[in-house]
């Protein structure tokens, strides 16, 4: 429990940028499938939540 008191911000932006990700493949996406990230709505998702997650972190304090 406290892991997740811990780091609920960066898992609260991780999982909004998993939906993000998933809405952008879904709605403008890679038409070609050249597109390395957005071809594919497993990557479009994963990136979206990698990015999610560090942004979050962005503005989490550090407690030492």
């Amino acid at each position: 429990m406290v892991i997740l008191k811990k780091y609920a911000g960066i898992l609260i932006g991780g999982s909004i940028g998993l939906i993000a990700g998933y809405l952008y493949w879904r709605e403008v996406g890679c038409m070609s499938g050249t597109c390395p990230i957005t071809s594919s709505s497993l990557n479009s998702t994963l990136y979206g939540g990698m990015m999610g997650g560090l942004g979050a972190s962005l503005f989490q304090k550090n407690k030492n």
